[in-house]
């Protein structure tokens, strides 16, 4: 049966959860305009698995209404559930929403979840908002691996030559992965300060650290 506007409608409005997550699915067969009125009905579903769908297509779709974008991407900062409040966050990146910066930056401090705080200093860097740089240098920081490296790579996406010197630390990171990422992220940034520190990491004893240095310089 084909896909269209009617029939997704109607698998939204089902009681049935693995219809409207069906619904959600399809809703990527239809043309953005349509989709983009429709996965508005799927982000205020009563069930978490239904909106986290939903709300993981905004990053392409939320281009049709940028300023309904944000409203309602803004709201779900405050959904009852972290993935739910994490896509969010990812797709006001994603539509460079510079505008919730202020929501990514509150959220990220009253946050307990390790899932949406990763989320917004991933999606800092997409932003590309120059007020991310002291939350991403306090992001360092954290007791999280996974928050630190988002850190990493994000500054190095923000292109702020003032975060050099807070990487170089990390370039003898005892894991190799944090030494990756601070090769990428130097590569980004360039400069005279950052060839020097991709020069040492060339050397590094793991070949894909030392593939990333070389590629860097290049």
């Amino acid at each position: 049966m084909s896909v269209s506007a009617e029939s997704v409608k109607e698998l939204l409005s089902s009681e049935n959860l693995g219809d409207r997550l069906r619904a959600v699915n399809q809703i990527r067969e239809l043309e953005p305009k349509t989709a983009f009125e429709l996965i508005q009905i799927a982000i205020n579903d009563k069930n978490s698995r239904v909106r986290y769908s939903a709300v993981s297509q905004m990053d392409t779709l939320g281009g049709q209404d940028l300023d309904l974008s944000l409203q309602v991407l803004r709201e779900l900062l405050n959904d009852p559930e972290a993935d739910v409040q994490a896509a969010a966050a990812d797709c006001l990146g994603a539509l460079k929403l510079h505008t919730a910066f202020a929501d990514l930056e509150q959220l990220y401090r009253r946050s307990g979840e390790w899932l949406v705080q990763f989320s917004i200093i991933a999606t800092l860097g997409a932003l590309g908002d120059p007020r991310g740089f002291e939350l991403l240098k306090e992001a360092l920081s954290s007791d999280n691996g996974l928050v630190q490296t988002a850190a990493i790579s994000s500054l190095g996406e923000l292109g702020n030559l003032a975060a050099v010197p807070l990487l170089t630390p990390y370039a003898t990171n005892p894991d190799w992965q944090v030494r990756y990422r601070v090769a990428q992220a130097l590569g980004n940034l360039g400069g005279a300060e950052a060839k020097s520190v991709l020069e040492t990491l060339v050397n590094d004893e793991v070949e894909a650290v030392a593939k990333e240095a070389k590629r860097a310089l290049e």
